[in-house]
């Protein structure tokens, strides 16, 4: 179905997550921290990212500039994940340059959906 790279620094959320995809047929590679993922994301070349936005090293928004900046990566949509809903978080992650975003606990359905969505369109152009 593709490629998922799933850049997320709690275990328990990278598991549960990572099984959930999987089990769509989905085929997801871990990052733990924002530098690996922008490392993976240049190695792997994956179909879309699910960025954790509270990351080590680097955070998930420095960690989408980067990606967005570079050519290599810049095409790849990133979809934000963040236990932090309030008002702003959503603006800071989409000017960063995330293609959508996802609050936590994840909404499993709903995720789904998006992935779905940007996958097509970045199959379509």
């Amino acid at each position: 179905m593709g490629k998922i790279l799933l850049v997320e620094d709690n275990e328990m959320n990278r598991d549960m997550l990572s099984r959930r995809l999987e089990r769509k047929n989905y085929e997801v590679i871990i990052a733990v921290d924002g530098a690996e993922g922008v490392a993976k994301a240049q190695t792997e070349s994956p179909d879309l990212i699910l960025m954790d936005i509270s990351l080590p090293v680097i955070d998930g928004r420095e960690a989408t500039r980067r990606l967005k900046a570079a050519p290599e990566t810049s095409a790849i949509p990133v979809i934000a994940l963040t236990a932090h809903a309030m008002a702003g978080d959503r603006d800071m992650a989409l000017e960063a340059g995330c293609d959508d975003y996802e609050t936590k606990p994840v909404d499993l359905p709903r995720l789904l959906e998006k992935i779905e969505t940007l996958l097509s369109k970045n199959k379509a152009s």
